[in-house]
């Protein structure tokens, strides 16, 4: 018999470790081929990992709750073979201070002080492992500013920050001269008959990607409304051919992703981050598309190079990550490297809002419900009421680098190419 080695795999670019939920299979137990043998979880993906052979489980190394880094092995099973072989998926190697930090993560019992849950910000195991072996506080480790997804902390940007205050006397006038005052939520009673829901673990990081977004940007909103008669007028033409043709259909969500990657192009500084004093002006134009959940969660897939898409090809990626977001069927790199992101208010008829920005993004635009309203139009003959489908757009922005002046020109030509939609179009 041969051992096979199961490993934690690589699952995007800035994911470097994941939490073990569930193990489907016991020690002992039969595995087939493509089999899964455990769940796991990311910042906001739930996966399976498949068994790679056929053969049997003979050895957990990890629990249900532990976190584990890529690459490390996490079970293994017997196949038919050469005895005392040992066989392993390729894997990248992790660097053994990783490893380390994480197995003194998940083996120490750490109080509430330590473990940094008074902080409004999500921080990975081996950051607070490094936090707590150098004796940051939680209101230092919240000045941190964050390279990774989203502005998390990253082990370079503790690293750096401990680089930074070592080097630096500690004379008296470079300490504060007050302890720096931290909001604290209120106090919430419960009353007889009041039911207490736990969060449970996507809807605890939506809710700190949303305090976080809100304490990292000026949050600014501009509207603008938008009169769409020539989009519903040419997608009732051409739907039912649509979905002859395609086996699915047409929905105004890809036409929005159209022209606002055309209007990203004109305005590239709307797709954007910031990073310090720096703005990078991102050369891809990769747009999320906010999905609302099943369980009432969000998640945001990420349609890459939309610009490079024809129409056709956006609404095939529309109809397919949103599909697979609901039956929770994405890879994590489908919701990394958005540049913008756009979010649907009209699908729950609501007319507007305004929506929270998501890191390290500066805008997000915001589609409201189409409704019919009488409107003016200038005609040769004069000015006549007519009745109109019109829509509100909303757009959050980051008023650290998009001003009032950028934001309405960027809404008005978003404007000008839906109200200038081609009746004559095919698709």
């Amino acid at each position: 018999m041969a051992k096979f080695e199961i490993v934690m795999p690589k699952m995007g670019e800035s994911i470097i470790e994941a939490t073990i939920t569930k193990w489907l299979k016991s020690v002992g137990e039969t595995l087939e081929e493509d089999e899964s043998i455990v769940e796991i979880a990311t910042d906001k993906v739930d996966s399976e990992i498949p068994s790679p052979v056929d053969g049997v489980l003979t050895e957990i190394l990890f629990n249900e709750g532990d976190v584990v880094p890529v690459g490390t092995v996490i079970a293994l099973v017997k196949t038919e073979g050469e005895d005392d072989k040992e066989e392993s998926a390729p894997v990248a190697k992790v660097e053994k201070i990783i490893t380390e930090t994480v197995k003194e993560t998940t083996a120490e019992p750490v109080s509430d002080t330590k473990d940094f849950s008074d902080s409004n910000r999500f921080y990975s195991p081996l950051v607070k492992s490094i936090a707590r072996k150098e004796g940051i506080s939680v209101v230092e480790l919240d000045s941190i500013t964050g390279s990774g997804k989203e502005g998390r902390v990253t082990k370079q940007d503790i690293l750096k920050h401990l680089e930074n205050r070592n080097s630096k006397p500690q004379s008296a006038a470079s300490k504060p001269s007050a302890p720096v005052s931290k909001m604290e939520p209120p106090k919430v009673t419960t009353g007889a008959g009041d039911q207490i829901i736990e969060m449970d673990r996507m809807r605890r990081l939506i809710a700190d990607n949303m305090v976080m977004s809100k304490q990292v940007s000026p949050h600014v909103t501009s509207f603008i409304d938008v009169d769409v008669t020539n989009i519903v007028n040419w997608r009732n033409k051409v739907k039912d051919e649509f979905i002859k043709r395609e086996g699915q259909k047409i929905t105004y969500t890809p036409i929005f992703f159209e022209a606002t990657a055309q209007a990203l192009k004109e305005f590239p500084q709307v797709n954007a981050s910031v990073d310090r004093y720096n703005i990078i002006i991102r050369k891809n134009i990769n747009i999320g598309m906010a999905t609302a959940l099943p369980n009432g969660n969000l998640i945001v897939p990420v349609i890459r190079n939309v610009d490079e898409k024809n129409l056709l090809g956006v609404t095939k990626s529309v109809n397919d990550l949103a599909n697979r977001a609901r039956n929770n069927k994405l890879n994590p790199d489908e919701i990394s490297g958005g540049t913008f992101t756009i979010t649907n208010f009209g699908s729950f008829d609501s007319l507007t809002g305004t929506p929270i920005i998501n890191q390290p993004q500066v805008a997000i635009l915001a589609v409201g419900a189409i409704r019919k309203q009488p409107a003016v139009l200038e005609t040769d003959m004069g000015d006549v009421i007519a009745i109109r489908h019109i829509m509100i757009l909303s757009m959050a922005y980051d008023h650290r680098i998009v001003d009032g002046a950028l934001a309405g020109m960027f809404l008005k030509r978003l404007k000008e190419i839906l109200e200038n939609w081609d009746v004559k179009r095919t698709v």
